[in-house]
């Protein structure tokens, strides 16, 4: 896989995809490498006004739907019409944002990185054919996951780690994912990827000095082209004989920038037992169940 491009990615007609905000960065760019491809992609997406310039762009093979993945009413509204697809890209996110919280209460980023997906995916899974793609970070290697305060009630609000947390749940969801998909027989695959260091709009969302410091760093040699940084989630979306259940990244310069291929991950992602636990609180939380065995692919 050394140089993989989107160039590479194998003819995807009839094939449909939902990619969660692509109205810009990662997701603009998976959406149009996937059209590119020939397949038909729905861009589901908080802000429909960028993301329809987006799509006016790309063509009739791009459509965009109305989905705020920090309200769980907006997330059941969009599985409420769905009617299929072969992929789903959880590609949308927040990064290092002052604490707010979602229409339901949720701390933002793990509300709307994690639990927002986690639903999301709960409901879109009978009707998705081959395989899900959950956005992760190199971050991640910073998460801490407190269960017992989740939403970040009882301890000082740290962005950072915040959003490292959110990362680690994307990750460990991903994993979990595919372990349940593979026990219950299923034929649907899950994935996790990352960008490695992306310039994108993500950056510059904290309010205070980091904002300046990331528009610098954007420019700096060590951030590669969102196109680039779309790579893996592309890679893992549209390869064949992949195995579920694995983690793909840039290659090169410590996973920061370079060609996808697999990479290794903070082994506390292992964890069973915890991985349960961030499975049963998710569903308690959104209140949405998972049937992994629904509607698998024949």
């Amino acid at each position: 896989m050394s140089g993989w491009t989107s160039a590479n990615i194998p003819d995807q007609t009839g094939r449909t995809f939902v990619v969660t905000g692509a109205n810009s960065g990662l997701g603009a760019e998976s959406a149009k490498a996937l059209v590119a491809a020939g397949a038909n992609v729905i861009m589901a997406c908080r802000n429909t006004a960028k993301a329809d310039a987006v799509a006016s762009k790309l063509g009739p093979n791009a459509t965009v739907a109305q989905l705020d993945l920090a309200d769980l009413a907006s997330v059941r509204a969009f599985a409420s019409s769905f009617t299929g697809a072969d992929v789903l890209i959880n590609n949308a996110g927040l990064m290092a944002v002052p604490l707010r919280r979602t229409a339901d209460g949720f701390e933002m980023q793990i509300g709307t990185n994690h639990l927002g997906h986690f639903a999301l995916t709960a409901l879109l899974l009978p009707k998705i054919t081959d395989r899900v793609v959950t956005v992760s970070s190199g971050v991640h290697q910073i998460g801490n996951i407190q269960l017992d305060d989740f939403n970040w009630e009882q301890r000082r609000y740290r962005r950072w780690q915040a959003y490292g947390d959110s990362k680690m749940a994307n990750l460990m969801f991903g994993l979990e994912l595919a372990k349940r998909l593979e026990e219950a027989g299923s034929s649907k695959q899950s994935f996790i990827a990352h960008p490695g260091y992306a310039a994108t709009e993500l950056q510059g969302r904290s309010e205070n000095f980091v904002d300046v410091l990331a528009k610098l760093s954007n420019k700096l040699p060590i951030a590669q082209p969102a196109a680039d940084g779309a790579l893996p989630q592309l890679y893992a979306a549209t390869m064949s004989s992949l195995p579920s259940g694995t983690y793909y990244g840039p290659t090169k310069f410590f996973g920061l920038h370079g060609a996808p291929g697999r990479n290794k991950y903070k082994k506390a992602a292992d964890d069973a037992d915890f991985r349960a636990a961030l499975w049963a609180e998710s569903e308690k939380l959104t209140g949405e169940k998972f049937d992994v065995s629904a509607g698998s692919a024949g």
